[in-house]
């Protein structure tokens, strides 16, 4: 069996089967436990609006600290002349070090989302809005940094296996890199869940496992799926597969392992039920991001 064969298969298992099954063994588990319908639980629009916008700016946000910190290295080193983008970036000339600059992107947006999960567990922020914010920023990190690495060890093309390449390894060591990358992503998965919980869960919705279903719903799986559309916008112009594909794949492959792990969850709920805010401020955040995107980044900024 090749290389790309068992990674395929780990990918199926990982992203599609692993989070399907979970959610089916909650499923038949609420059932056996609470035959009897269960009662309406409201929907909090506000919260998944509010989680929907904060994330669009995350997603932004974390996407520029990966592009510029593979800009960064670049300017200064002799003999490359990078230029950055809303979407992307490129440079001119040649160094051999160009290749290993390619992974400091994904290790850049790696520590970000460390950083922010941290801070979020800690219980800093006092808004919802901050609070979000973080919990977007850290799952973004997380899952902008995890996928790369697979796509490195399948294509030399990539961020990513640019760097696997300068570092010469074979094809069992990138093998390894992405087993563990796609290992990984659900135990990020349900470290974040339990840090969402904690942080945002208020304790009457989320003492049943019904409830936590319904509250990971509203403020994350919902809002990462309305995010989609503003995220493009930011991205656009740009071929339709960098466009799409990126945001979704960052959107789902974690989202999806939150929302069928969140019945089992084992995270202790917020000591009092979330008070949303103003929607005023995110929403102008998300359109002067948006501005500087397209009007300042999207020219291209010069690092020489």
């Amino acid at each position: 069996m090749t290389s790309a064969s068992v990674i395929g298969i780990a990918v199926i298992l990982i992203v599609f089967a692993g989070p399907l099954s979970l959610a089916l063994a909650g499923r038949s588990k609420a059932t056996r436990a609470s035959p009897a319908p269960d009662r309406v639980i409201a929907w909090n629009v506000r919260l998944t609006v509010m989680s929907a916008l904060t994330y669009v700016i995350a997603f932004n946000l974390t996407f520029f600290i990966q592009e510029l910190f593979l800009v960064l290295p670049k300017a200064f080193t002799p003999g490359l002349r990078p230029t950055l983008f809303h979407n992307n970036h490129i440079w001119e000339g040649s160094n051999p070090l160009a290749s290993l600059f390619q992974g400091t992107g994904a290790l850049a947006t790696l520590l970000s989302g460390g950083l922010c999960a941290r801070l979020f567990g800690r219980g800093v922020g006092r808004s919802v809005a901050q609070r979000l914010f973080l919990f977007w920023m850290a799952y973004s990190g997380v899952f902008m940094a995890l996928p790369q690495i697979v796509i490195g060890a399948l294509s030399d093309q990539s961020d990513i296996g640019m760097a696997m390449t300068y570092f010469g390894l074979g094809t069992t060591s990138k093998t390894l890199a992405a087993l563990v990358a796609l290992a990984l992503i659900p135990l990020a998965a349900a470290w974040l869940g339990r840090l969402l919980f904690g942080q945002l869960g208020g304790p009457a919705l989320c003492a049943t496992p019904k409830g936590r279903q319904h509250f990971v719903l509203g403020a994350a799986t919902v809002p990462a799926l309305l995010a989609l559309p503003l995220i493009v916008l930011f991205r656009i112009p740009r071929e339709w597969i960098e466009v799409l594909l990126v945001p979704i794949a960052v959107s789902l492959v974690g989202v999806v392992w939150i929302q069928a792990g969140a019945w089992r969850s084992k995270g202790k709920a917020a000591g009092n039920d979330v008070v949303v805010g103003s929607l005023a401020s995110p929403l102008v955040a998300v359109l002067g991001l948006l501005l500087i995107f397209q009007l300042l980044l999207r020219p291209g900024i010069r690092f020489y």
